[in-house]
């Protein structure tokens, strides 16, 4: 079977092409902006769930908040260019299936978590609850450390309209000056720097915890700012601007310079959300929307809070018993002596890692560290994508290269939000004398790759690492990742290949055992496919498990559809966006979709084939840094690796089955495209009581005693 290329195409996320549905896939299609909305209410089920502790609830509201910050930022003004009827009707469908989520998350703050709060103590007021006791201690609070973080504005003829920065909220007033009976408007920004929810004393000798928003302690206090005038009006508001900045790197112009004008212009990019808080002034809001050209449709009116990311500091309270349990990442059992020789335990054998159930500084960072340490090392290459600030990877690269040995390092300087982060480590790197390339022009790198050579008695030999996530410290304790630690020469041949390829100056690498995109893992993807689909017609074992963050390429969703037509059992584990509807009579009612939603972010692809196998563990299992998407298909570096030795298979086997047996976590996708989450009952096996977060850590937690 060849499944043909009917990709239409329009400028989408990140600036690359996004494919459409074919007509044949238009009744299977669901809409990805839509299922991505439907992802973040899966998020704020969160916060409404009373399974979940308390704190975490609460940042499950600030989870939410920010997820829709992203989607505003990068989607909408997609959608809003070259404005049809089609598109128009889609961002209508969007406001109408927001609304009622802002809705049931203002409830979930005012209504539940406030109150559950005031039950342990803690109280989240506004500036008219405090006694005058507290609005005093508030007050000088606001002269001590607030007062002179502050820019007072007015706006008017003589004072130009301000400029308003991304995601800043502030507080606007009508301002009457009674001297020349003169009315303008003034606005002052709540400080994104500073604490936003201020600690206040209880009654003496109360053990209880006030806070004070930082928006409404500047209310509170604002007459300060404006002495002799008479303000009223007090508007609450934020605006969110396009990130979505295009920049050419296909021409002679230096990569750098032009993320660096990236950067700076998606300061200035068009507003595309103005929210507001509750009772609004109408000349003021008549006025913001007048000035940004913003419709009906871009304004949200915000029931409580605008700004819920704020909640971050709340939900980090050191309260135990009202967080998750502590999780500490275990160190693999092959690595738990941190002084064995790591290329001997990888010559022995290969490492299937999960993160954050294993270590990440005990494997990933051990590794690289002690390769930049290693006398018998010549060569450290790895990619990075997203690296974070305090990032060990960094230090223990200049610690190689100034000790001579040959480091390179492919940064993606165009990875969205972090352009500015990656220009820095750029400079670190090339300052001790390692090599650091952008990879290949008009393509993201977006594959997670480290190669280590060493000098052995018998040669030299590889050693690589291949995982799903990037190489960040933080958020290796949030997501969920797996990775291969190996040395088989296959692998090591092809990750060589690919390197020389990125660095260097070839049409395509050369590699025979990784999947690369967008060369040749959409092709191979669709093989296996085939391939699942001939052995079901002839009556040998079939089966497809994949594990991903979003589901979006048409030819791979064709592809399953003619496999779940052909009797072929499909089994999809999407966190995020799904665009294929299950369960339609005679097309995909053998295509059954779940989501995994918990502490931590599920982020692992995993990928396996049945391959005519009756024993699990004979099939085919790849993972692999890059989604069904176009994007991660098409128009990245992309890599997907074999998983071979049976030791790392039988793991990988083990979470998807935990995936698919989770009662807990799990939400399955219906065939009319809605999300249902599942429940245990009393019948339920303890694993799939747990969810698949917890078994895992209860997992490694035995390994670990064992």
């Amino acid at each position: 079977m060849t499944v043909p290329a009917r990709h239409l195409v329009s400028i989408g996320d990140e600036g690359v092409l996004n494919a459409t549905p074919a007509p044949s896939l238009s009744d299977l299609w669901i809409d990805r902006d839509l299922s991505w909305l439907d992802f973040n209410e899966r998020v704020l089920a969160e916060a409404l769930d009373p399974r979940t502790p308390l704190l975490e609830r609460v940042k499950f509201l600030a989870i939410f908040t920010s997820n829709l910050d992203e989607f505003f930022m990068k989607r909408i003004s997609v959608l809003r260019q070259k404005l049809n009827p089609a598109r128009l009707a889609l961002l209508q469908q969007i406001r109408e299936k927001l609304i009622p989520m802002l809705q049931r998350q203002a409830e979930c703050f005012r209504g539940r978590l406030l109150p559950e709060l005031a039950t342990h103590g803690i109280y989240l007021c506004d500036w008219e609850e405090l006694t005058p006791a507290q609005q005093n201690e508030a007050a000088q609070y606001f002269d001590e450390h607030v007062s002179a973080a502050l820019t007072p504005l007015v706006i008017d003829t003589a004072h130009p309209f301000p400029f308003l920065s991304n995601l800043s909220t502030s507080l606007a007033f009508l301002l009457d000056d009674p001297a020349n009976d003169t009315l303008m408007y003034a606005r002052v920004k709540v400080p994104a720097g500073l604490q936003q929810w201020i600690p206040l004393k209880a009654d003496v000798g109360s053990s209880e915890t006030l806070f004070l928003s930082l928006h409404q302690l500047i209310r509170g206090n604002v007459q300060k700012l404006y002495k002799g005038m008479n303000l009223s009006g007090a508007t609450l508001f934020r605006l969110t601007r396009n990130a979505e900045v295009e920049i050419d790197d296909e021409g002679d112009e230096q990569l750098s310079k032009l993320v660096k004008e990236q950067i700076r212009q998606r300061r200035y990019e068009p507003v595309v959300r103005l929210e507001f808080g509750p009772a609004p002034d109408t000349s003021i809001r008549e006025m913001l929307c007048a000035r940004f050209k913003l419709q009906s449709l871009d304004v949200y009116d915000m029931p409580a809070e605008v700004d819920y990311t704020s909640l971050f500091e709340v939900a980090g309270m050191d309260i135990p018993h009202l967080r998750y349990p502590a999780w500490t990442p275990i160190p693999p059992p092959a690595l738990a002596n941190g002084q064995s020789d790591i290329f001997a335990i990888i010559r022995a054998g290969d490492l299937l890692l999960h993160h954050p159930y294993d270590s990440f500084d005990a494997s990933i960072e051990h590794f690289v560290s002690t390769a930049a340490d290693d006398t018998q090392t010549v060569l450290i290459k790895m990619t990075a994508y997203r690296i974070g600030d305090d990032t060990p990877f960094v230090r223990s690269l200049i610690r190689a290269a100034e000790a001579g040995k040959q480091v390179a390092c492919v940064i993606e300087i165009k990875a969205r939000f972090d352009e500015a982060r990656n220009l820095h480590w750029t400079a670190e790197l090339e300052s001790a004398g390692a090599h650091v390339t952008f990879g290949v022009r008009g393509l993201k790198t977006h594959a997670k790759l480290i190669l280590v050579v060493r000098k052995e008695a018998d040669g030299l030999r590889s050693y690589v690492h291949i995982g799903t996530g990037n190489y960040h410290v933080r958020t290796a304790r949030l997501y969920t990742d797996v990775g291969l630690l190996t040395c088989d020469p296959r692998l090591g041949h092809d990750v060589v290949e690919l390197f020389h390829y990125l660095t260097g100056h070839s049409r395509t690498p050369d590699c025979n055992s990784l999947l690369v995109a967008p060369t040749t893992m959409r092709p191979r993807f669709l093989n296996f496919v085939e391939r699942e689909i001939e052995n079901r017609r002839a009556g040998r074992p079939a089966r497809i498990i994949a594990k991903m963050n979003q589901l979006e390429d048409p030819e791979i969703i064709e592809s399953l559809c003619v496999a779940a037509t052909a009797g072929v059992p499909v089994d999809l584990i999407v966190r995020g966006f799904c665009c294929l509807r299950p369960g339609v009579p005679g097309r995909t009612d053998g295509i059954r979709v779940r989501s995994i939603i918990g502490r931590f972010l599920e982020h692992s692809r995993i990928f396996y084939f049945a391959a005519g196998c009756e024993d699990p563990l004979e099939g085919e299992f790849y993972i692999g840094s890059g989604d069904w998407m176009y994007r991660n298909l098409s128009r990245r570096v992309e890599v997907a690796a074999p998983i071979t030795a049976r030791g790392p298979k039988a793991k990988l086997w083990e979470i998807l089955d935990i995936c698919l047996r989770d009662q807990r976590q799990a939400w399955t996708l219906d065939s009319d495209g809605t999300f249902s989450q599942l429940e245990p009952d009393e019948s339920t096996e303890r694993c799939a009581a747990l969810g698949t977060q917890a078994t895992l850590m209860e997992l490694a937690r035995l390994r670990s005693e064992q």
